[in-house]
């Protein structure tokens, strides 16, 4: 295979490995793609909920025709025994000859195994094309292996004067095709998070409301430090339905405890679960132990601050609208002109009348 041939296959399981970002539970959405002279014999991605592997799906549906065939993976494939057998072995089996992957697996039960098993068994072995690509695709994942915290999105609506709105006024800064992108990026993402002023002020529901998308909302998160969140929000009546988390981030010692303590038995009554951190690394440690991946953060500007404050910020999503709000708005504290020097523009779209920018610290 020549270079591009090798690029064109790969970018194929990278668009592979997209289909089910947010549905593959502590397992990767990886892509595979089984090739010989130039012809695809199948391809698959990490199935929902994390099982079956992509290669073992791919290679079922290539069959007989995968021995002496080429494998593109967009992760090195995995060695150890779990609920199905090692991909490595079944690729093995199969009697591939030749193996191509973007990234080794950070997973400590992998990490060089699988790479060992193929060349053990005669098996070329590539590693590291289209690497900073896949370093993309799979950030959630590998930022949870490598940091045991989720991947951070944040994103914020911004006005063409850098505004976030007015306070008190509902001011609608972007069009729906931008805000069908949003529900697109709740989709792909393991939970979401807003700020209880967010919750109050909006009394959102957080959930995936795209045709055929609905059983693809994420668990929702308030920080919610005092356990302001009321019983009769839209987020509390349907917790029971998609999981709500109230997470009081802070020091509450001097706050009344007979009174917290009933608005906490309140939320838990209602089937909200509510945790207690110091900080929001702690937070974010807990929520990667639970095998969230990806935390989507839409809160307004005090949240984001307190990401950054913290360093936890690694994707930073900008929707900007056309409309300007003037004096009195709320100031963002991030607009396309005073990104921080360690986050790269990646991508810049239109959408309508709206434009979406694209930031990710830099890899």
């Amino acid at each position: 295979m020549s270079v591009a041939e090798d690029r064109r296959f790969m970018g194929a399981a990278l668009r592979l490995s997209g289909w089910h970002l947010g549905m593959t539970k502590d397992n990767p959405s990886v892509g595979c793609v089984i090739v010989k002279d130039g012809v695809i014999l199948g391809a698959a991605v990490t199935a929902l909920g994390g099982r079956p592997h992509a290669e073992t799906q791919a290679l079922d549906v290539a069959g007989e025709a995968a021995r002496g065939a080429t494998a593109y993976v967009t992760l090195e494939p995995c060695s150890h025994f779990g609920h199905t057998p090692p991909c490595a072995n079944a690729l093995v089996a199969a009697g591939v000859a030749r193996v191509v992957a973007c990234l080794p697996d950070p997973d400590p039960r992998v990490s060089g195994r699988g790479v060992a098993i193929l060349r053990n068994a005669g098996i070329q072995v590539d590693v590291g094309l289209m690497q900073d690509e896949a370093r993309r695709a799979l950030g959630a994942y590998l930022t949870r292996r490598t940091s045991r915290r989720p991947q951070v999105t944040l994103k914020l609506a911004i006005s063409a004067d850098g505004m976030l709105g007015r306070r008190g006024e509902e001011v609608m800064i972007t069009g729906p095709l931008a805000r069908a992108q949003v529900h697109v990026l709740r989709a792909e993402s393991d939970a979401i998070l807003v700020g209880i002023g967010t919750a109050l002020a909006d009394d959102p529901e957080l959930t995936v409301r795209l045709p055929g998308m609905g059983g693809r909302s994420p668990i929702r998160i308030v920080l919610d430090r005092r356990l302001e969140l009321p019983i009769t929000s839209n987020l509390v009546r349907s917790a029971r339905q998609v999981p709500v988390i109230v997470a009081s981030v802070g020091d509450t010692a001097a706050e009344a405890q007979p009174e917290r303590q009933l608005r906490r038995d309140a939320l838990a009554n209602s089937g909200v679960e509510v945790l207690e951190k110091e900080s929001l690394t702690e937070l974010l440690h807990v929520l990667a132990d639970r095998e969230i991946s990806s935390l989507f953060v839409e809160g307004g500007a005090t949240v984001a601050a307190a990401f950054f404050a913290d360093g936890l910020a690694d994707r930073i999503i900008l929707s900007q609208g056309p409309v300007e709000i003037g004096e009195g708005g709320l100031e963002s504290p991030l607009t396309p002109s005073n990104m921080p020097a360690d986050f790269a523009l990646i991508r810049a779209e239109r959408y309508g009348p709206d434009l979406c920018y694209e930031y990710e610290r830099s890899i």
